[in-house]
């Protein structure tokens, strides 16, 4: 029984060292390759432009008021044409001029105790707008700050800020992300070579923010922007890239 015994200990002991030596080996390249996986660095990348827009998109609205709805309407097409006029003889282009449908609103009188409107009708008020898109960029601005010179003529004319826009984002949007993922490459192999090493091909890229905003501003969303309110503007294109580490 001592002899079994002690066979039955050796066999035991020859098969986990066996084993150990096994896992050994089936572990040894799974744990370096594991090892090379992590020997990467995840920068982002950059790259700014200044535009100027090439497309303005203004408009402004009139409106008329009166206790006849004929009266009104009549009104409200006069100056309609005097809008017209006065937009084409500042050297906007007729087919750049978009006149919108003509909005009514019934006036009702209210309650003198109680303040409440009651259902006596005393009078109109119609309103009417007009949009301007133009490439003419410089013209119509001017013509947003000086339309309110149709005041003079009797037309109640309110003017709106312009909305600026660059028509040509897709010709330099490749150029600009390409510009990024470089100036990520440049990032990571600042910080690799600090420390000795050196950084190998890239693993793989993302595209972050795509934002156009007013120069010199510092704004930023995950969603991106789009400002319109700016002439002269600035694109942000982000670039997120992996590169491995040699």
């Amino acid at each position: 029984m001592i002899v079994t015994s002690s066979k039955n200990a050796f066999i035991s002991a020859a098969i986990i060292a066996l084993a150990f030596v096994v896992c050994a080996l089936i572990l040894a390249r799974p744990l370096d390759t594991f090892v090379n996986a992590k020997k990467s660095i995840t920068v982002t990348g950059s790259a700014k432009k200044q535009i100027r827009s090439d497309l303005v998109v203004w408009q402004g609205s009139f409106s008329r008021q009166s206790d006849d709805l004929p009266k009104a309407y009549a009104a409200l097409k006069q100056d309609a044409e005097k809008v017209k006029i006065y937009l084409v003889k500042k050297g906007v282009n007729q087919k750049d001029l978009v006149f919108s449908a003509v909005f009514t609103d019934t006036l009702y009188s209210s309650d003198p105790k109680t303040g409440r409107m009651t259902r006596d009708i005393t009078g109109y008020a119609m309103r009417q707008s007009v949009e301007v898109s133009s490439k003419d960029v410089d013209r119509i601005t001017t013509i947003s700050r000086e339309a309110t010179e149709l005041i003079d003529q009797g037309i109640l004319f309110q003017s709106f800020p312009p909305r600026y826009f660059y028509t040509k984002l897709n010709d330099i949007k490749v150029d600009m992300l390409a510009e990024a993922a470089k100036d990520a490459a440049a990032r990571a192999e600042k910080m690799v070579s600090a420390t000795g090493g050196k950084i190998g091909f890239l693993r793989s890229a993302k595209m972050g923010v795509f934002q156009i905003t007013p120069l010199n501003s510092n704004a930023v969303s995950d969603y991106g922007i789009n400002d319109t309110s700016s002439l002269e503007k600035e694109i942000t294109a982000v670039v997120n890239a992996e590169f491995a580490i040699q």
